[in-house]
């Protein structure tokens, strides 16, 4: 039985997904399930698990905060929650440069009982600098579309009340998520729940998808969205918690940060 559930977001870019799928799948143990957020019929993944196809989605997608949510709620509800132990929640632009991940995932959860989310190291990320003679430690900050959560983690953050996509576990009202991830590593941390980076596991995104394809995908161009991510992400951190910039939200993750460390002692070999 799969200890690892992997959930991927599709967006009418199904060979794009359906590859992703089969090279998760040819060298892991992992079930994969396809959230499609709005494709076009004929565009659907040949793996597509669940089609979400409200008006809302099909004029402008799920992007990655109302997907996963949409996703770990409809596990959640169901009886195929509690079978896995770790989920691993990707966009279909993430390009896995290990192949074999599994076991080393699952050996990484197992030493380190306090940590909640963990990331794969970025190909070109600066991090990988702190992550040579300790491959994995904690963070306050962490920038990605592949996050591994574990179970427990998921059950104690979680918000199990409709709508779903804005309240499961991201906060899907920031629809592109710029400083989503803050957000979730900050309560983490102040629920005793660490966040790391790993450099076992080593990913990139692609952006050429984007960049190429924005009117097959119907959003934006990746200027634009670029510039909305932005200025949406600013306007939720300002409504939501006074904030000015992402600094302040930086520094805000960064006292959960430190006082994780206060409470966790036997951590400290893992903090930067």
């Amino acid at each position: 039985m799969s200890k690892i559930a992997t959930i991927i977001i599709n967006r009418n870019l199904p060979k794009v997904t359906d590859r992703l799928y089969q090279k998760i799948k040819k060298n892991n143990s992992t079930d994969i399930y396809v959230i499609d957020a709005g494709s076009d019929k004929n565009k659907l993944s040949k793996n597509c698990t669940w089609y979400i196809k409200d008006k809302d989605t099909k004029i402008n997608g799920l992007r990655y905060n109302r997907g996963i949510n949409l996703a770990l709620a409809k596990l959640y509800n169901s009886s195929y929650f509690k079978k896995y132990d770790i989920f691993f929640c990707i966009t279909n632009d993430t390009e896995i440069i290990t192949k074999k991940f599994d076991n080393k995932i699952l050996k990484i959860f197992n030493k380190h009982k306090k940590l909640g989310i963990l990331s794969p190291l970025g190909t070109n990320w600066g991090e990988k600098f702190y992550l040579k003679k300790i491959k994995t430690k904690y963070f306050w900050f962490i920038h990605n579309h592949a996050y591994f959560l574990r179970k427990e983690f998921v059950e104690d953050l979680c918000n199990n009340n409709k709508p779903y996509k804005i309240n499961f576990l991201f906060d899907g009202s920031n629809f592109r998520g710029y400083g989503s991830e803050i957000e979730l590593i900050a309560k983490g941390y102040a629920n005793n729940w660490a966040s790391a980076i790993t450099s076992e596991m080593k990913v990139q995104e692609n952006s050429t998808y984007l960049i190429s394809k924005s009117q097959l995908i119907k959003t934006e161009t990746y200027e634009q969205n670029f510039k909305l991510y932005l200025d949406e992400g600013k306007k939720w951190m300002k409504r939501k918690y006074g904030f000015n910039d992402k600094w302040s939200l930086n520094m805000y993750s960064k006292l959960f940060y430190d006082n994780f460390f206060e409470q966790n002692p036997e951590c400290m070999k893992y903090r930067l």
